[in-house]
């Protein structure tokens, strides 16, 4: 499993992008769709929600359990990901690209991974 260079990560496997005018998108790693199994459920933040770095920020929930949605930053949610909303699937099937869940305007970020720091993290 390869994990896109040029993205971020956290310790609780999301990924963000690099704020690209100010804005970042976040999504949830290959390795944490996996583990979780075929996702049933989403619940996102709402757009104009404030969210904090390392705090949860919503759910997904698979046919083996539910797990907490962790914010990677600080900020505005600016957009939620209404196709995820609609095929939740899409969050197993292209985690990397149409499955990513929601952007934010960021005002700061947490402890972030790059993808080998990430990388050494799942193997550890």
């Amino acid at each position: 499993m390869s994990n896109p260079e040029h993205l971020k990560y956290t310790e609780e496997h999301e990924w963000l992008t690099d704020a690209e005018d100010g804005v970042s998108t976040i999504g949830i790693t290959q390795h944490a769709a996996d583990a979780l199994g075929d996702i049933v459920y989403v619940q996102l933040p709402e757009v104009g929600d404030e969210v904090t770095a390392g705090e949860t920020c919503g759910e997904l929930e698979s046919t083996k359990s539910v797990s907490d949605l962790y914010s990677p930053v600080t900020g505005e949610v600016t957009e939620v990901n209404q196709d995820v909303l609609d095929d939740n699937g899409l969050v197993n099937s292209a985690p990397f690209e149409g499955g990513w869940l929601f952007k934010v305007r960021v005002a700061s970020t947490g402890k972030l991974l790059t993808a080998d720091e990430y990388n050494a993290f799942i193997k550890a």
